[in-house]
């Protein structure tokens, strides 16, 4: 509309010119509070949303939520990165690979540096067989893992990136060595092998649990426990203790060679 006729139609209506212009003007929206925001990415996760839930938990990191609302948030963003990564969802640490001839899971898993069981799972695989020309999702996370004995917490972590922050126990009378290793073995239902002698797995005297994941540092690794009240206490022989809930997803996740750092 021309200018000139705009404010003569404003003058025939008799209405204030500053009336009209803020008619005009957009509804200025007050910002979300963090619980609205909270609530909003608890909504998307338990419905499923994942992709949806991780960008409001991330925007409620940066604003540097109270204590009581951060560790909600902790834990909410750490389930949503797993389900991504566990999920058939391409996000931008994933990539689709076209199966060639002469493929299996464990030379893929072995090309980028992955584990058979998050092809499996990712692709929702029921056999091992591939076909060439099948499309699967390959994760291409750089993992690692940084254990602070001093809060006893495991956080996984990809590249710079936090994905979830564990409790953990370690050894007691600060016994479990600091430095950086990394993950050398990988066993599904260890043996113990015990002052007492072997133990063997699934026995309810065996405080490995139901993963092994051993460092380079022979006796030393991650592993799950028999007694998972012991989580987040120094009681350990040296090891790094679990829930077994919780070393199974890492176990998913870790190939050998993941780096692992323990501090103090």
């Amino acid at each position: 509309m021309n200018r000139r006729l705009f404010f003569a139609l404003v003058l025939l209506m008799e209405v204030p010119v500053c009336r009209v212009l803020a008619a005009a003007e957009p509804a200025r929206t007050q910002p979300a509070s963090p619980k609205w925001i909270l609530a909003e990415a608890e909504k998307a996760r338990a419905e499923g949303r994942y992709l949806q839930a991780k960008p409001l938990y991330q925007q409620l990191l940066q604003q540097a939520p109270p204590p009581e609302i951060a560790a909600v948030v902790q834990k909410g963003l750490g389930e949503v990165n797993i389900r991504l990564i566990l999920s058939s969802a391409i996000g931008p640490n994933a990539e689709i690979y076209v199966v060639k001839p002469g493929d299996t899971l464990s030379k893929i898993a072995k090309n980028f540096h992955t584990t058979v069981d998050l092809l499996r799972i990712s692709n929702g695989l029921q056999s091992d067989r591939l076909r060439p020309g099948q499309r699967l999702k390959v994760v291409k996370a750089h993992f690692s893992v940084l254990v602070d004995k001093s809060q006893n917490t495991l956080t996984l972590k990809d590249g710079e990136e936090v994905l979830k922050v564990y409790p953990c126990a370690t050894g007691r009378e600060g016994i479990t060595p600091v430095g950086n290793f990394n993950i050398v073995n990988r066993i599904v239902d260890p043996p113990w092998y015990s002052p007492e002698g072997l133990i063997p797995p699934k026995d309810p005297r065996n405080q490995l649990g139901s993963r092994w994941l051993g460092f380079d540092t022979p006796g030393y690794g991650i592993h799950g426990t028999t007694d998972p009240t012991s989580i987040g206490k120094p009681v350990t022989h040296g090891c790094v203790r679990l829930t077994n809930q919780d070393v199974e997803e890492l176990f998913i996740l870790l190939p050998q060679g993941t780096p692992v750092s323990i501090v103090d």
